[in-house]
């Protein structure tokens, strides 16, 4: 345990980089998931830590998928296809 510590002291920049890393891709693919009602994946996600590698599989299976908007403005139901 105490030549892990040394290194995460000695490294301390790259584990920053990474935990960055991987906080961006997750939070990409979980607005993603939520986007397209997929709780399976928002909790595989929200509890995997993969350094990026999980988020960024989901967001290149789901590159492409559209999702739809609904809005309810003055009683009507209104709706649109987003990216």
């Amino acid at each position: 345990m105490e030549i892990m510590n040394q290194w995460v002291t000695d490294n301390i920049v790259l584990v920053i980089i990474l935990g960055l890393w991987e906080l961006v891709w997750k939070l990409m693919a979980l607005w993603k998931s939520a986007r397209l009602n997929q709780p399976v994946w928002f909790i595989l996600l929200a509890i995997l830590n993969t350094v990026g590698i999980l988020p960024i599989i989901y967001l290149l299976i789901y590159r492409n998928k559209k999702t739809e908007v609904v809005t309810y403005q003055e009683g009507l139901k209104t709706s649109k296809t987003e990216p």
